[in-house]
């Protein structure tokens, strides 16, 4: 997108100024004002045709581009890059709704491309962030969260870790990651549920006792609550993913 945007992702509000390219996962909530934005391109594509984690080590955008509650889902470039992803924006919808199997292997290219390029560009710029600022003491909650997400959901818990109250606890992650540390317990778990309903053949009991959940019943409407759908709708949307038909 290129111009002035303010959107809102899960809830979570963002504003933006120039040329940015954003990355949404299924059944992520988007509520937009588009501005005075222009040139808008819009693509989206399923895991059948292109798993980003089953071609992790091609594009490496999983956990980068995607799937990362931590970083904003989108990264701000210069009017090269742009145009450069742009142009294969338009590669693809030369190719229109009906082509053969070839083209699929073209159209594949150049989407794995455009994954590339763009994962490339995050971290490169992340890395150069990093580096003018000066490391936080709370950096490490992330560390710990992925850790302990599962059996530990209270604020309390990771802000004993940290040996801060909650309050200063919660400023602090709000500091650092742009949202409270029970909106990032919230989220982290239904990450690890989405992953586990796409790359894995656990049935969703299996998968509510993974994550620490009482029962399945409880999980399913912890989910919907959070996602808008049930466990099993999500999966039947999305499909499983051929990494978990590998991995039997």
């Amino acid at each position: 997108m290129d111009g002035n945007a303010s959107f809102s992702i899960d809830f979570n509000p963002h504003d933006t100024y120039g040329k940015h390219i954003l990355f949404l996962s299924p059944y992520q909530l988007l509520n937009w004002n588009f501005g005075d934005s222009k040139n808008i391109r819009i693509l989206q594509f399923h895991g059948d045709f292109y798993c980003i984690e089953y071609h992790k080590v091609e594009v490496a955008c999983n956990g980068i581009l995607f799937n990362n509650i931590y970083e904003k889902p989108f990264i701000s470039v210069e009017d090269d890059f742009f145009d450069e992803i742009t142009m294969l924006f338009d590669k693809i919808a030369k190719f229109g709704d009906v082509i053969q199997n070839y083209d699929l292997a073209i159209v594949r290219t150049y989407l794995q491309l455009i994954l590339a390029l763009c994962s490339k560009e995050k971290q490169s710029t992340q890395k150069s962030i990093e580096k003018s600022l000066k490391k936080p003491d709370i950096f490490n909650f992330r560390t710990m969260l992925d850790t302990h997400f599962a059996s530990s959901k209270s604020v309390v818990f990771y802000a004993n870790l940290h040996g801060l109250s909650v309050n200063a606890f919660s400023k602090k992650v709000k500091k650092n990651y742009g949202k409270a540390p029970s909106k990032l317990i919230q989220e982290r778990l239904i990450l690890e549920a989405k992953r586990l309903l796409h790359l894995t053949n656990k049935n969703i009991k299996e998968i509510s006792a993974e994550l620490g959940f009482e029962d399945e019943f409880y999980f399913s409407r912890y989910f919907k609550k959070e996602v808008g759908v049930s466990p099993k709708t999500f999966r039947q949307e999305v499909g499983i993913s051929i990494v978990a038909e590998k991995s039997m």
